[in-house]
């Protein structure tokens, strides 16, 4: 976890909410001067801050809206600082909480040097990451849509639909499959559903990939270049890292993808580990469905997967080759290199 410590002659917190913000400016030696709430307004925030800009840095808690203030600190040219919910426990942790007390302690935070620091995700590439994800929702609910199909099937005990719902075709052959017309009517629903998104994901999926060759379009070449990696799982990638340079080496990288786990331990003693859950998410899914992928018809990653295996069980090999995957990808994306495919599965 990095905190932030750079100085300046003022401090601001905001205790960030949709429709409020309470606002608290403290200098260098700890001298509230601003400690207000008002309504989530760009006008009114300038209004605060003006007399302080060039000497203040903004800090705001990471929840839903920190967006808008982000992008208004950039456009005004005010230092803008994101912090990590999850490790603000000076403010989640107190005996009296309430929105005045939670800003002077952001405030407090940033100048005492123990502000945890969330990435600030680019303005250009937000929106694109965020339809990116959003695509992703929609495609694990079809499949809830498609099992929910099957369990309908099997509780009236009537014979598999050995059909693929991704096509069209199959979709209208289950249309006219239950004797019961309610029953019938509950999988058109699914069907219907299911028409919707299949229609509609191509559309969001092309779009986005056009949006990545804007952006970046060299590196979802080299992501492409590794066997098993197509469009979604490029763009995945490509967009949960936005800027490979933010990490400062392989081992932080492979820390946010979820792909290490740490070791608990105290007077000597391990516990296990913790902390396996922070991180990216995102990340995580993509390398572990990277790994699958890449073992899928090439007969020297299913022999190295085997050679694995003889010192860990199946599962661990699977996360060994997912981890070194992403490691992988750091030094590509960090070297500008295609993936090379005899020299990964030489180590």
């Amino acid at each position: 976890m990095n905190f932030y410590n750079n100085t300046h002659p003022y401090y601001c917190g905001i205790d960030l909410h949709a429709r409020l913000l309470y606002v608290c400016i403290i200098d260098n030696d700890g001298t509230t001067l601003v400690h207000k709430e008002i309504s989530a307004d760009k006008g009114k925030l300038f209004t605060i801050l003006e007399p302080y800009i060039g000497n203040i840095v903004v800090g705001v808690e990471c929840m839903h809206c920190w967006y808008w203030v982000s992008d208004f600190c950039h456009d005004q040219g005010i230092d803008f600082i994101l912090g990590h919910a999850l490790y603000m426990k000076a403010i989640h942790g107190g005996k009296a909480k309430n929105d005045r007390i939670d800003s002077f302690k952001i405030a407090s935070l940033m100048k005492g040097g123990n502000f945890p620091l969330a990435y600030n995700y680019p303005q250009e590439m937000r929106s694109a990451r965020d339809l990116l994800r959003r695509r992703t929702r929609m495609v694990r609910h079809g499949a809830e849509l498609k099992a929910h199909v099957a369990n309908t099937t099997s509780q009236y005990n009537l014979p598999p639909n050995k059909v693929n719902l991704k096509n069209q075709d199959a979709r209208e052959k289950l249309k006219s499959t239950f004797p019961d017309p309610v029953v019938q009517k509950n999988i058109d629903l699914d069907m219907a559903i299911l028409d919707c998104y299949s229609k509609e994901l191509k559309q969001v999926e092309i779009f986005i990939e056009n949006q990545a060759k804007q952006h970046n379009a060299a590196h979802l070449h080299i992501l492409k270049s590794i066997h098993g990696v197509g469009r979604i799982l490029a763009l995945t990638i490509l967009y949960e890292i936005g800027s490979i340079t933010r990490f400062d080496s392989v081992q932080k990288f492979a820390s946010y993808s979820r792909l290490v786990k740490c070791k608990a331990e105290s007077a000597g003693k391990s516990y296990g580990t913790q902390g396996n859950k922070i991180g990216n998410a995102h990340l995580k899914w993509a390398f572990s469905e990277a790994a699958v992928l890449f073992l899928r018809g090439n007969k020297k990653a299913q022999n190295y997967l085997l050679k694995l295996q003889k010192r860990m069980s199946k599962a661990k090999a699977l996360s060994a080759l997912a981890h070194k995957l992403g490691r992988c990808v750091y030094f590509m994306l960090k070297n500008n290199t295609v993936f090379d495919e005899s020299k990964f599965l030489k180590g």
